[in-house]
């Protein structure tokens, strides 16, 4: 009987070496598959991925791994089903896997399945029950579901971590009003309060609860008290503003809105919201502007922490179309308090531009450079502040600082004004190829602007080099302006240089028809085309009004007095 069993032993081994074998192989060849999937994923080849972690589900189904990266991959294709049906299959093959049933959570609340993402949630709250950001997540997921009694008992659970806090008793309280549960809700933020009894913000909070659930008798004599202990107790304030502007006791509610916008615990962005709702009852009672203002001022006149409240009465003053000096004032504080404020000083250098004050820009964009060193406005503003007081090197020196900080997200507009005056001032100072190259810059940012071709054209008729692209570039400006007296004069002028006399009389009777306030170079110029046409007394007359011109004008140099005297005394052209 021994040898027999032994022998029957021996043949039930014998009989299931094959099936132990295949098993062997199988794990191998998945194996096998699987790590070259892994391999073409960090290759970031996805095709390959995924058909290699298709064939390994097919090579055995009860391994999760493989499910949990098709899953994504499904994902990624849309195919939602698909990408759910997978990442169940790995979370039901290794439900302790946390990461598979986070990631089955998500997968549920994207596809709004919060009833299903509660349960999975709660199973894993269940082995971990030091997660606490679980149990935030299923507190949205049942508000979400309006199942409030299953929140308040996640906030309870939440509660045994945290401690008691205002965050979670707030939470429940409100839960219990949406069930309707008034004495419950009340109970909750009773509780709180009671715990804290020195803490004048838990009363109110307590207050509140009361207001809302119909009590309101007992929570005005808890605001009224809070205030006896902390007269500038915010909570408080704020919520006897809220009832008295409901009740529409006008009276009661300005002096509180005065109260709220002077206490010293109201934040910021209380009293913009505060003065955003006076600004749109002013605007529906008419625009009168007095009492705004009143509130503005009495504001300011208190330390600032920020300058919210200095910006939006700068805004408001703005758009009551107030004198810009009483505006600049109000700027003025915002960057006392924010100098790094780079709207508010721009706007102070708009006022000041616009008042031609040169040396209060140049002074803006000085400290701006401190506080906004990549701005580059400023430095055009400085630059063509000191252009304008024909301070050369300083105008030069400001723009070329400006052409460090422009990058390919700069306004385009100002960055081709930026070469273009750059191009004048070297111009003027007889750096002639470095203007060229400054306009060439210009126009490549903005190849119409119309002000810089019409001087680059210029400056290269003068200098009687590159004629023909000068005349491509003028003609281009009179198109866009024709009726531009400078654009007209210089292609009539590129077109004297060019010898084409009878073409550049045509424009130059143009430009002398469409300027009202005749230049000195100007009568010169029609006095030299008309020179060249046989029209030589008209020439003369030209010549002769162009002198008068010059001798009033200061800046004429003397050098151009005297070619005018000479080509009047000789009554001929001189080519200088």
């Amino acid at each position: 009987m021994k040898r027999l069993s032994i022998l029957s032993f021996l043949l039930l081994l014998l009989t299931g070496l094959p099936v132990v074998a295949q098993t062997v192989s199988q794990c191998r060849r998945y194996d096998a598959f699987f790590l070259e999937a892994i391999c073409e994923r960090a290759k970031g080849n996805s095709d390959a991925t995924f058909d290699l972690l298709r064939r390994c589900v097919e090579i055995d189904s009860t391994k999760s791994e493989a499910y949990f990266y098709l899953a994504q991959y499904y994902g990624a294709l849309k195919q939602k089903e698909q990408a759910l049906a997978c990442i169940e299959k790995a979370a039901a093959l290794e439900p302790m896997n946390t990461t598979y049933q986070e990631t089955l959570a998500n997968t549920y609340i994207n596809q709004r399945q919060f009833d299903k993402a509660a349960q999975v949630l709660e199973q894993l709250y269940d082995r971990h029950r030091d997660r606490d950001d679980v149990l935030g997540l299923l507190i949205e997921l049942y508000e979400e579901q309006h199942d409030y009694e299953s929140a308040i008992a996640t906030l309870s659970k939440l509660e045994m971590i945290e401690g008691k806090s205002e965050r979670l008793s707030y939470a429940k309280s409100n839960f219990y009003t949406e069930l309707g549960d008034k004495k419950a809700a009340i109970a909750e933020m009773k509780r709180l309060a009671d715990q804290y009894p020195n803490d004048q913000n838990y009363r109110g909070l307590y207050a509140n609860t009361l207001f809302v659930n119909g009590q309101k008798k007992k929570a005005l004599e808890i605001y009224h008290d809070i205030l006896r202990i902390e007269p500038e107790n915010r909570n408080a304030l704020m919520a006897l503003l809220a009832y008295e502007k409901d009740e529409g006791d006008l009276d009661a509610a300005a002096a509180l809105t005065e109260q709220v916008l002077l206490s010293k615990n109201i934040t910021s962005q209380d009293r913009v919201l505060l003065m955003r709702q006076e600004i749109g009852k002013s605007e529906q009672e008419g625009g009168d502007s007095t009492r705004v203002l009143y509130l503005f001022h009495r504001m300011l006149e208190q330390p600032q922490m920020d300058a919210d409240v200095a910006i939006l009465c700068a805004t408001y003053m703005h758009l009551k179309n107030m004198p810009n000096d009483s505006i600049s004032q109000v700027l003025e504080q915002v960057l006392r308090v924010a100098p790094d404020n780079a709207a508010a000083r721009l706007q102070l250098v708009s006022y000041a531009w616009q008042a031609e004050d040169m040396p209060r820009i140049i002074t803006l964009c000085k400290d701006a450079r401190q506080y906004n060193p990549d701005e580059m406005a400023f430095y055009y503003y400085q630059g063509i502040a000191y252009y304008k007081q024909e301070k050369l090197d300083e105008a030069l020196n400001a723009f070329q600082n400006g052409i460090g900080v422009i990058t390919q997200e700069s306004d385009p507009d100002i960055v081709s004004d930026f070469y273009a005056v750059m191009g004048d001032i070297m111009h003027q100072k007889g750096l002639d190829q470095e203007a060229f190259a400054a306009y060439d810059s210009c126009l490549q940012w903005k190849d119409d602007n119309y002000g810089c071709l019409n001087n680059y054209a210029y400056y290269l008729s003068e200098k009687e080099i590159q004629l023909e692209k000068a005349e491509q570039m003028s003609f281009r400006a009179i198109k866009a302006e024709p009726k531009n007296a400078t654009f007209l004069d210089t292609y009539a002028w590129i077109l004297f240089k060019q010898k084409r006399y009878a073409e550049a009389k045509i424009y130059i009777d143009q430009t002398l028809q469409c300027d009202s306030d005749t230049s000195a170079v100007l009568l010169e110029h029609a006095g030299d085309i008309y020179y060249f046409v046989g029209e030589r007394d008209k020439a003369l007359e030209y010549w002769q009004q162009a002198l008068v011109l010059a001798d009033r004008t200061p800046q004429a140099a003397d050098d151009r007095r005297q070619i005018l005297t000479r080509k009047i005394k000789l009554k001929k052209y001189l080519k200088e």
